[in-house]
């Protein structure tokens, strides 16, 4: 198993020095989705939400903590964006959210990946909770990476219910 890079030899917390290595296309998608009534949902659908545009603004959301992921997670490097995208898809009482983020640095963009979700679900969360304080955010994960030295990676299991 791979060794924490986040520790240096005495335990105490470092930023990894990624200063050496070379700057490669890099690439992560993530995904999350948060579940509610669908009534909910269907007051979404139509637009009828009186603060606005809900996954429009959730998307706007999305992107914007993508760019300040380094200002939330402490000890990671902030980085040049040159993609992020986000989409949501709606089911019966369901909402899923994916981002794809995209850099030529030095480290990778699975954490501005990953904060792009939670902060769309977030967001569908503030703008929803009069309606629905019991919507549940669920499964956020990474579902592909690559780039870099470690290479591709992409999830095996396509089931939410697994790791």
């Amino acid at each position: 198993m791979a060794e924490l890079t986040h520790f240096d030899a005495s335990g105490r917390a470092h930023m990894v020095d990624v200063g050496d290595k070379p700057a490669t296309k890099r690439r992560a998608v993530a995904e999350g989705s948060i579940a509610m009534q669908p009534a909910t949902l269907e007051l979404i659908r139509r637009g009828g939400h009186e603060k606005g545009d809900v996954l429009g603004i959730a998307r706007i959301a999305a992107i914007m903590a993508s760019k300040k992921t380094a200002d939330l997670i402490p000890l990671c490097h902030p980085l040049p964006l040159t993609r992020a995208e986000v989409t949501f898809e709606a089911t019966e009482n369901r909402i899923r959210c994916q981002a794809t983020v995209e850099t030529t640095a030095p480290t990778g963009v699975e954490m501005e990946a990953l904060t792009a979700v939670q902060i769309g679900l977030l967001t569908i969360y503030d703008m929803c909770k009069a309606v629905d304080r019991g919507m549940t955010i669920t499964d956020v994960r990474l579902l592909e990476k690559s780039g870099g030295r470690s290479g591709h990676w992409r999830r095996e299991c396509a089931n939410p219910e697994s790791p």
